[in-house]
């Protein structure tokens, strides 16, 4: 008798212990879900107003002088991350196959992993300075070239990572099926890729949403233009820079059109992570 008794004192407890805990961790998230939702509405109700034709077509007028837009700022952008995603995620991974397929259990791939996992760590800040140090001091002049590589060493060990990851989760058994039929190793670790192939496309989409919103890189290495991007070579209009330079100007036009180009990185960050989300589905 005395034992029940003791057995439902310890379920009760336990109960109310795994109620407390439910109702806090309920509590935490509808709090981070309610400022995030704050955030959207706010940046949305002061940069609605500002996404007009002119925005998304006209150059950026003179300082003082409202109208114009951000249409170079817009393409300096999408040209910065088509660059960057066409160095970073072949490198990220190629870095990832050799971590999960030849470098497992390796000096050289702990070595390797070691290096990805400080990299992901290192402020962008950092990252823009180290190319900054390393192309734009040289040539003596900022590029966007010097940008696209900056946020390509962003995008590196975050498509490493998630390349590693998603081929682990391929069971070994695919593997050694195919090489016991006299398939080649390469032709193994390309049946793994293919096997994986939703996790990968998820997180390269997660890397392309982490340097979407990256400001600190680009002030170092591709500055700002109020002209159309005519060359890499050369400094590069894009949204973030631009954010920060009219946030801080004292024209209230100009304010404006910060408004609205936030909202629209707001907007391709949640386009990005929605499809990432979605590719992360369909692969579960």
């Amino acid at each position: 008798m005395r034992e029940t008794v003791m057995r439902r004192r310890h379920a009760r407890g336990r109960k109310t212990v795994d109620l407390a805990v439910r109702t806090a961790a309920s509590l935490a998230a509808l709090l981070g879900i309610g400022v995030l939702v704050l955030i959207l509405a706010e940046v949305a109700r002061r940069g609605a107003p500002a996404l007009d034709l002119a925005f998304f077509t006209a150059l950026p007028g003179p300082p003082g002088v409202a109208g114009g837009g951000l249409a170079n700022a817009i393409l300096g952008t999408l040209a910065l991350t088509a660059a960057a995603t066409a160095v970073g995620v072949p490198l990220g991974m190629l870095a990832g196959v050799y971590l999960s397929e030849f470098g497992r259990d390796t000096r050289l791939g702990a070595a390797v992993r070691f290096c990805v996992n400080v990299l992901m760590g290192l402020p962008s800040i950092l990252v823009g300075l180290f190319v900054w140090t390393v192309l734009v001091v040289p040539f003596r002049s900022f590029s966007g070239h010097a940008g696209a590589v900056a946020l390509a060493l962003i995008m590196l060990p975050v498509v490493a990572r998630t390349t590693e990851d998603m081929l682990a989760l391929v069971p070994h058994a695919l593997r050694e099926g195919a090489l016991a039929v006299g398939a080649p190793r390469w032709r193994a670790t390309l049946i793994a890729f293919k096997a994986a192939r939703g996790g990968l496309v998820t997180g390269v989409l997660l890397a392309v949403a982490r340097v979407s919103g990256e400001t600190a890189p680009l002030l170092f290495t591709a500055l700002n233009s109020p002209f159309w991007p005519r060359s890499m070579s050369e400094p590069v209009a894009n949204l973030t820079v631009t954010v920060f330079q009219y946030a801080m100007s004292p024209y209230a036009d100009w304010q404006a059109k910060a408004w609205g180009a936030s909202l629209l990185i707001m907007a391709a960050v949640l386009t990005t992570s929605l499809l990432a989300r979605t590719f992360a589905r369909e692969r579960t």
